[in-house]
């Protein structure tokens, strides 16, 4: 099912969850102020942490927290679009930087958190860097729920069997993958569903970071020869054989530790995956930095993200939404929620238990890496369902490429037609 039909499916049924929820009742008086906030995510995995930090909350500043998690970004997506049009709404919710986030700030419907900011860069707990994804018009809105920087995990039993070592240069990866496949071993995960798009932001951002950042804002085409050429050797690659299969539904967590690939390119908060399965870093597993394919590049480009904490501009108790805002960012609660998770923090003060994780947060604080917003959050809603859905068929037919980049450019034209 293509992600544009399954947001559309989730909408049809988001009317039917606003009335039972509109039949719920906090318990709370509602003159008196909130003492819990419920915080909406698409990060129903992490269920647990929240929790743990609500728990944390209370203790630390009277006011809890219960997350409600989803699974399913569609659905999530649909919900909450449609509570700013009803009277059910979530005190806090998660959200996507770049378009999306500029989308629901100019339909007023996100809270301003300018002060915070102000305040978090002020004391040190958070970076100027940062504060860039969470701009629109010279103001800023939400905070950083997480931040991740995009690598590669290895299965390091499989690396010492076959005498790898983490490589320094694009060839070096390429032979790597070529050693693993005369061993019968798949040397990366892919996957056709919602993540089709890593290796193409990968492969473009190390090949042409400036034409990547073109894509995002229409001043280039998706039919560049630049852009072809990207598509042209990942198809290469998966000729190859140094994919696993795309359909293949096995969690990417349990791909790498089960060995049915070497290397799964994630974000860094792909690594509470390994640790939620007994996997120990250094030792079971490890992480590099994914070296650019154009060598001439100055800085190696790296994939970077930011995963929004918002509040409605309508909220219930706007002063408790942002008296936790406030709070989530410092150095106390961020200290709990990296350990917690096993990943980086937004919060330069704070670090985790991962050398190897901590060492790359430092070295992207010191400008040693060029940092490349995540397709995902940097391209256009209407154009990133267009190209989900196309590099999803791209997997499973690498031959339609060039159809594949005709149709994603096609929605392109549509929408900076009316969005220059």
């Amino acid at each position: 099912m293509t992600r544009s039909r399954r947001l559309r499916m989730a909408t049809l049924s988001v009317a039917a969850i606003s009335l039972i929820l509109a039949g719920c009742s906090s318990g709370e008086d509602p003159k008196a102020g909130k003492t819990e906030l419920t915080l909406y995510n698409d990060k129903g995995a992490w269920s647990k942490y929240f929790e743990e930090m609500g728990s944390l909350s209370k203790q630390k500043i009277g006011l809890g927290m219960k997350p409600v998690g989803y699974t399913d970004s569609a659905g999530y997506q649909a919900f909450i679009k449609a509570s700013f049009r009803t009277d059910v709404k979530p005190d806090l919710f998660s959200w996507q930087t770049g378009g999306m986030l500029a989308e629901i700030v100019k339909q007023k419907q996100v809270a301003e958190t300018t002060e915070v900011w102000q305040e978090a860069i002020k004391n040190g707990d958070l970076s100027q860097d940062v504060a860039s994804y969470y701009t629109v018009d010279g103001k800023q809105y939400c905070v950083p729920m997480n931040v991740a920087y995009w690598g590669m995990f290895y299965n390091k039993k499989i690396f010492d069997q076959h005498e790898l070592k983490p490589p320094t240069t694009w060839d070096e990866l390429i032979k790597i993958a070529d050693t693993l496949k005369q061993n019968k071993l798949p040397a990366f995960y892919h996957t056709s569903v919602l993540f089709s798009f890593v290796w193409f932001e990968q492969l473009l951002a190390g090949t042409d970071p400036d034409l990547y950042d073109k894509l995002s804002t229409g001043q280039a085409k998706y039919t560049d020869p630049g852009v072809v050429a990207v598509m042209e050797r990942w198809k290469s690659m998966i000729d190859a054989g140094y994919f696993v299969n795309p359909g293949d539904k096995t969690d990417p967590g349990d791909v790498l530790k089960n060995g049915k690939a070497a290397m799964v390119s994630f974000g860094t908060f792909f690594n509470t995956s390994m640790t939620q399965r007994a996997m120990k870093p250094g030792e079971d597993y490890g992480f590099f930095v994914i070296p650019n394919v154009n060598a001439s590049l100055p800085k190696t480009s790296m994939i970077f993200e930011s995963g929004p904490l918002c509040s409605q501009t309508k909220a219930a108790d706007p002063a408790a939404n942002m008296k936790y805002l406030k709070w989530w960012v410092g150095e106390e609660a961020q200290q709990k929620w990296s350990i917690a998770r096993g990943d980086v923090s937004a919060n330069p003060k704070v670090k985790g238990d991962d050398e190897a994780l901590n060492k790359i947060t430092e070295d992207a604080g010191k400008g040693e890496y060029r940092l490349v917003n995540r397709y995902f959050e940097a391209t256009p809603p209407p154009i990133l369902t267009a190209a989900l859905d196309g590099f999803g068929a791209f997997l499973v037919k690498p031959d339609s490429y060039p159809k594949v980049l005709e149709d994603i450019q096609r929605a392109a034209d549509e929408y900076w037609s009316t969005h220059r």
